[in-house]
């Protein structure tokens, strides 16, 4: 260990509070390698002696640069250098309900976006509420920002919103620090950064800017899988059939793509998960039934590939998400803000 006067410096004449001052000698400490990696620093009983400050005054500086992952308490042993790249200032909490292509895309938009101004943690609570609560109790203090996609189920394996216990443990977390990605949490203020996705509307708007390709189709069939693992709102649904119902089109909701499907000329599949969209597409493909013509596919959130196999969607625009919440957070401009969602017409319906 250094001695305290080789990077503890206190100017008594300043008008920078001292607590600012200890947390500045440490980073510039680390910044000329006076400090590295993993090494051991001064006790706050021995700043505080040393520098003839006030315990509260060092242990201030200590908390705040360990909410920045720059030093880290050992207990019985001390505090350590856990960071010594300083062009890193913000540390980010990503916390997301499954790991799939989509949530990726945000993430990936998210992270480039802010680029070398922050560091971004990736976790994932497979939508079990107790779960997602014991990630938070663990890291509610170490971040300076926490992004949340509030996607849960029940026992029955349905999507659920907030319960109370959720929404007491993200309320915990400071307005200033919280993100809401993907689904809107109307319970909590509109304060902080939201970006989200308004699934009742945006799944009737896009499909009703689509309506002339769907006009020509006898029968609408979503395939909303009611029970899964990773399980999507019910408002899919509602907003599905307010659209059916205003057109007066003949509709039904089935839980998954079977096999040997009763598949009929005339049908529109809108399908929510990729196995369907693989499982109808072979089975039309076998029956000879040309895409568009014969029976129409609309996919529910685009990829590269859907996009590549002409497979037309309705979608959000995941990486616009990623980026606004980021600019959000560069800017210093919270709000709320709605998420673009489109009709994209490949000529498979």
């Amino acid at each position: 260990m250094i001695k305290k006067n080789e990077y503890i410096n206190i100017n008594e004449s300043s008008r920078v509070p001292k607590y600012k001052q200890v947390m500045d000698s440490i980073i510039r400490a680390i910044n000329e390698e006076k400090l590295l990696m993993g090494d051991k620093i001064l006790s706050i009983n021995a700043v505080s002696e040393m520098c003839n400050l006030s315990r509260d005054t060092v242990e201030k500086a200590y908390s705040l640069l360990r909410a920045q992952n720059i030093i880290v308490s050992v207990k019985g042993k001390g505090f350590y250098v856990t960071k010594t790249d300083m062009s890193i200032k913000l540390n980010i909490l990503f916390l997301i309900n499954k790991l799939s292509s989509y949530k990726m895309r945000i993430y990936n938009a998210f992270v480039e976006t802010l680029g070398t101004h922050a560091s971004v943690d990736l976790d994932i609570y497979h939508c079990e509420p107790d779960v997602f609560i014991k990630i938070l109790n663990k890291k509610k203090k170490d971040y300076s920002y926490y992004v949340i996609m509030p996607h849960f189920r029940n026992e029955k394996f349905q999507h659920v919103v907030c319960s109370k216990k959720i929404l007491e443990a993200i309320q915990e977390l400071p307005e200033k620090k919280l993100i809401i990605l993907d689904r809107e949490v109307k319970s909590l203020s509109n304060s902080f950064i939201k970006v989200y996705q308004d699934f009742t509307n945006d799944i009737f708007t896009a499909l009703d800017s689509g309506m002339e390709q769907i006009k020509k189709y006898k029968k609408v069939i979503l395939v909303y899988p009611s029970k899964a693992i990773y399980p999507y709102p019910q408002e899919i649904v509602n907003g599905f059939r307010k659209f059916c119902l205003k057109n007066e089109l003949e509709y039904e909701v089935l839980d998954e793509i079977y096999d040997s499907m009763e598949l009929q000329i005339k049908d529109l599949y809108i399908i929510i998960q990729e196995q369907d969209l693989v499982s109808l597409v072979k089975q039309a493909r076998d029956r000879h039934f040309k895409l568009g013509e014969d029976i129409g596919i609309i996919s529910y959130n685009d990829t590269p590939l859907k996009e590549l196999l002409g497979i037309t969607v309705i979608s959000t625009d995941f990486k616009k998400m990623g980026s606004t919440a980021a600019k959000m957070i560069l800017n210093k401009q919270p709000h709320t803000e709605k998420n673009d969602f489109n009709f994209i017409n490949r000529y498979s319906a």
